[in-house]
């Protein structure tokens, strides 16, 4: 890395340039066209050929593995005429994204992605689709913070007093007291140097929380968390039960595939015989094969120990691991998670593992204090959040960056398939402070 200042590293464009709108308007005519073209070759080739699905989806929803011996004849089943197509199967039935109205939610995602320097030719529907859930899923936090963060600012300088009610604010949201006081005490810098009007303190407030979330991920050298090329990756799923975590792995899943890496599953939540079942669900919906044991209490570390074989025999470059919901106070369920850390050390020394946790944004503080245990026990690599959607309390994605100093990987604001992203710090903050 450069030898930048704080302020260069952390300071975010802004969405207030008027020659953004004639790029969102660019940017849906470009996509309306592309849309249409789609249409088209999509109404070509069903009347040429078979849509590939049909010559997977029987393989695919197969792929459920139940012990060593059915590994081989299991795996086997992805064989090299198809195994391009299962590496990017994104099947219709997965809510392929469509293109809406021009509307002020599609020029917010736009202006969104040109300010990060998107260019118009590489935009996708995609990513425009994602912003405008993330935007909509943020909805009830947003009502729960920006409305009253706005009127403290109002339309006068800022004052000290404003800087009270404003700490205030940010511990209501659950942004934590570590991150508040970061915070406060920079608009407190700041405002001693100069006279701060509410436009100009909003955009440095934005400054502060991206500074705050993109610390601990900075720290890492990686801007975002993605499986390595031609190696195994691991990653191991874990978190309390309830939080979504057998959810996340299936979205992760899904992502995962979409993006074009190989992609297996571990079904290794065994303690809870429902998560073995959803498991399977997910890897049949979005075609990824899933190694699981059917017989009640399993030992989860030789379901592990099998997925580790299959992933290496058929050069998988994706295992995901879905663990026991465990709570901190269950001693032997972190015991459990130990014993499968030390089979992957030893059977894929070479695998680039990462240990992510899931929390429950609607928890608020309960998270987060789950997120300080597990991070002394469980060897966590980062964080995913989920349930955005359904919580007022967004301001907790602060507080765990600032107090576990984990980076945030991934967040889910919605129940689809693909309502599960990488984590962006711009379009967080952004989304969480839209003005609307």
């Amino acid at each position: 890395m450069t030898n930048q200042t704080d302020d260069q590293i952390f300071k975010k464009p802004s969405l207030d340039n008027e020659e953004n709108l004639d790029w969102a308007k660019q940017a849906y005519e470009k996509l309306k066209r592309q849309q249409e073209e789609k249409k088209k070759e999509e109404e070509l080739l069903n009347n040429k050929i078979s849509p590939v699905i049909s010559t997977n989806s029987s393989s695919s929803e197969n792929l459920e593995i139940n012990s060593l011996e059915e590994i081989s004849s299991s795996v086997d089943q992805i064989d090299d005429s198809n195994s391009s197509s299962v590496k990017n199967l994104s099947p219709k039935s997965l809510d392929e994204p469509i293109l809406g109205d021009f509307d002020d939610t599609f020029t917010w995602s736009a202006k969104v992605l040109e300010a990060q320097g998107k260019k118009l030719e590489s935009i996708s529907l995609e990513e425009i689709n994602w912003l405008s859930r993330l935007q909509q899923g943020l909805e009830k936090a947003r009502k729960g913070f920006v409305t009253d963060l706005l009127e403290k600012f109002g339309d006068d300088p800022l004052t000290p007093e404003t800087l009270e009610e404003l700490e205030t604010l940010l511990l209501r949201s659950d942004a934590g007291v570590d991150a508040t006081d970061q915070i406060i005490n920079a608009l407190r810098t700041r405002l001693n140097e100069e006279v701060l009007d509410s436009k100009e303190g909003l955009r440095f407030l934005k400054e502060q929380l991206c500074q705050i979330v993109e610390k601990p991920i900075n720290s890492t050298g990686k801007d975002e968390l993605a499986p390595q090329r031609n190696v195994l990756n691991i990653w191991l799923i874990v978190g309390v039960n309830g939080v979504g975590k057998t959810t996340t792995l299936g979205k992760l899943a899904n992502l995962a595939l979409t993006s074009g890496f190989s992609t297996l599953i571990a079904a290794a939540d065994t303690f809870r015989a429902a998560a073995v079942e959803q498991v399977k669900v997910w890897g049949k919906r979005s075609g990824v094969p899933v190694i699981s044991n059917n017989t009640p209490n399993a030992d989860p570390a030789s379901i592990v120990f099998d997925a580790i074989g299959a992933a290496k025999s058929k050069n998988f470059e994706l295992l995901l691991v879905d663990t026991a919901g465990r709570l901190q106070n269950k001693n032997n369920l972190m015991e459990e998670l130990t014993k499968i850390r030390k089979i992957i050390d030893r059977l894929a020394p070479d695998a680039n593992v990462e240990s992510l946790l899931v929390l429950d944004a609607t928890q608020g503080q309960n998270g987060l204090s789950q997120a300080m245990a597990f991070s002394k026990s469980a060897d966590l690599t980062g964080v995913v959040i989920t349930k955005l959607d359904g919580s007022s309390r967004g301001g907790v994605a602060f507080a765990v960056a600032s107090q576990t100093q984990l980076p945030i990987r991934f967040i889910g604001a919605g129940e689809g398939i693909r309502d599960l992203r990488p984590f962006k710090s711009f379009e967080f903050v952004e989304a969480l402070l839209a003005n609307k």
